[in-house]
């Protein structure tokens, strides 16, 4: 079964509801110092819990998204999740205090997950092997660019509207990409393949689910990786202001930064099919802890502060750059082995790697010390403790029943 709209529009489409995410927390960043003078001035670090806040309820939306929408098909679920999602947006704009805000942006969180998780078992519904790899590597590439405009459009939004006038644009942003998918795509799952909701069943599709050894590794890579990248997000803009004093460029940094790694995906697509997905999977992450390794030992030492500016911007390069070259192959080895079960896997999978990772990334952030080697010693410890994992990724067979080869 393929989709009657053509394939560009449906990975637009899929990259538009992944983007859901990407928005909603990286157009938060320049409005971090607003948000902490006005609802939490005795301690400006809990303004970094809109950030986690959302990241923790978005894991932990995940958890249901997928088995409903293996009930009850992917577009109502999508629609149910937007409405929370809008609703929670809704709440966040009118909330008086960081208790009230920290609330609003967990309900956001969980409304989010329908449009992350059932976008992903829509590609699988309909897409296999390295055929779906490529795809995934596509919607990924607008995974990477929205982060990159999505600051540059929040200063925007403050400069006109304030703060608050942010939470308007995810409104709209939800209220027109669930219009798309209404109006534009068939359900891609049809009645006499949905599972019913029972606890019996998806127990059972659980356990089938954690057996399968690519599986459990897949997910223990993907919370250490999203792990760096949340604790990236969430201490970029405090560094650049506190540490550099750069914060009215920082925008515009980032906005460089995210523009560069979106060809991290086209660079994914282009040899995926040729390389396979463990080998591109390994050679990143073996690079990437090469360089925090020497980062932080740059950072013990004397430095100066010029250059170090520099080198902190080439590093959390590298750590965005290695999303696009990741994650998707991540998803793709997990979800080959159990395409019956989509809608669950991907489930189980984003809610244990990003509910590890969103409390991870809390904890890194909260030590947060006006230098950067919270971030540094943390990410280098994430990333080493994914290696295990990873080897042992490399050593399972392929699947035998895949409609292409897995990698």
């Amino acid at each position: 079964m393929r989709p009657k709209l053509s394939q560009t529009e449906f990975v637009a489409m899929m990259a538009m509801m992944v983007a859901t995410v990407a928005f909603s927390i990286d157009s938060m960043l320049p409005a971090m110092p607003d948000i902490a003078a006005d609802l939490s001035p005795e301690d400006p670090n809990r303004a970094q819990l809109v950030l986690s806040s959302f990241i923790i309820g978005m894991g932990l939306g995940t958890l249901i998204t997928g088995p409903l929408s293996d009930t009850f098909g992917r577009k109502s679920i999508v629609g149910l999740g937007a409405a929370l999602y809008i609703l929670g947006a809704t709440l966040a704009w009118a909330a008086p205090s960081m208790e009230l805000m920290v609330a609003a942006r967990l309900m956001q969180g969980i409304g989010a997950a329908g449009p992350r998780i059932v976008s992903l078992a829509m590609v699988r519904d309909l897409y296999a092997g390295r055929e779906m790899a490529r795809l995934v590597s596509f919607i990924m590439l607008i995974f990477t660019l929205v982060p990159a405009l999505a600051p540059l459009l929040g200063m925007i939004v403050i400069s006109i509207g304030g703060w608050r006038g942010i939470f308007v644009s995810f409104i709209l942003f939800s209220v027109i990409s669930v219009t798309w998918l209404m109006t534009r795509m068939e359900e891609p799952l049809p009645v006499e393949k949905r599972r019913p909701f029972r606890a019996a069943a998806l127990w059972s599709a659980t356990k089938e689910l954690m057996s399968l050894p690519m599986v459990r590794n897949s997910i223990f890579v993907q919370t250490m990786i999203f792990s760096v990248l949340f604790t990236s997000i969430s201490l970029i803009q405090p560094t650049f202001d506190v540490i550099f004093d750069r914060e009215a460029q920082f925008v515009y940094y980032f906005f460089g930064i995210g523009i560069f790694c979106g060809t991290s995906s086209i660079v994914n697509a282009t040899f995926v099919m040729r390389y396979g997905m463990r080998a591109i999977i390994t050679l990143c992450i073996t690079v990437v802890l090469i360089i925090t390794a020497i980062m932080l030992a740059l950072t013990l030492f004397e430095r100066e502060a010029g250059i170090y500016f520099w080198l902190y911007v080439l590093w959390q390069t590298c750590i965005f750059y290695q999303m696009g070259l990741t994650i998707g192959n991540l998803n793709a080895l997990a979800m080959e082995p159990v395409g019956h079960i989509a809608g669950l896997a991907a489930s189980i999978t984003g809610a244990i790697s990003t509910v590890g990772a969103g409390i991870i990334a809390t904890i890194i952030a909260q030590v947060f010390n006006e230098t950067t080697l919270p971030q540094i010693i943390g990410s280098l410890v994430l990333l080493a403790a994914s290696y295990p994992a990873l080897m042992r990724m490399r050593k399972l067979d392929r699947p035998k029943d895949a409609v292409a080869p897995a990698d």
